[in-house]
């Protein structure tokens, strides 16, 4: 008798005659035996991971909360927030049984915006949040944030930039991009305010003018893929 395993993981058998008296069928043992991606956990605030029954390894996927716009108090435009850092890591957890999870919240809009704040998986890896945004004056973008301990550590998107060309035509930069998508867009002073940050640690976009005031950034996210 051979057993096969495929590329996807499943095994069959193959049976030349019958088999020896206490022997077990391929395709009987195949039946209780799966690998690969067994479940997925998604944290979208603090808590704590618990491994299922039967995971040896898990794809982690830590990233930082967004930086919020700049939220203006008169007829000043402003730079959107920047986005947080990721890191991605492959832990072999075969003697671990839980790890404690932070997740970093977006930043608010402000004079100048906050900053995203810190996630991280236990002490295995963790990605700083997005920095707020500033007002036009400020010609550097605000920074995304950084990732340590990662097999991969990903710098988020930096916010946009605004200059200020008239009272009419003022715009707000858009909030910085992370490892999920698109920050929030940025406020027209003449149509609409900015946009909260869309993708998980995208940074919230910065003001348009009096009548088009900042917003927060997206918090950040740990995700888990579980592997037997």
């Amino acid at each position: 008798m051979a057993i096969t395993i495929n590329g996807s993981g499943t095994i069959t058998g193959v049976s030349a005659g019958g088999l020896p008296d206490g022997c077990v069928d391929a395709d009987t043992l195949a039946s209780g035996v799966a690998f690969g991606l067994k479940s997925i956990q998604v944290f979208t605030s603090s808590g704590t991971w618990t491994k299922p029954l039967g995971i040896t390894k898990i794809k982690v996927i830590v990233t930082g909360g967004g930086g919020g716009g700049y939220e203006d108090g008169s007829d000043r435009s402003g730079n959107g927030g920047g986005a947080g850092g990721t890191a991605i890591e492959l832990i072999d957890v075969s003697s671990v049984s839980s790890v404690s999870v932070t997740v970093g919240s977006g930043g608010s809009a402000g004079n100048p915006g906050s900053d995203g704040g810190t996630s991280s998986f236990g002490s295995y890896c963790s990605a700083s949040g997005g920095q707020g945004g500033e007002d036009n004056g400020t010609t550097a973008d605000a920074i995304g944030g950084t990732a340590t301990g990662g097999d991969i550590n990903i710098t988020g998107g930096d916010g946009d930039v605004n200059t200020h060309t008239s009272y009419v035509d003022q715009e707000g930069g858009n909030g910085g991009c992370s490892f999920w998508g698109g920050g929030g867009q940025g406020g027209s002073h003449t149509y609409t305010g900015a946009k909260t940050g869309k993708a998980y640690g995208s940074g919230g976009g910065g003001s348009g003018g009096a009548s088009a005031d900042g917003n927060s950034g997206k918090a950040g996210v740990v995700y888990i893929e579980e592997y037997a």
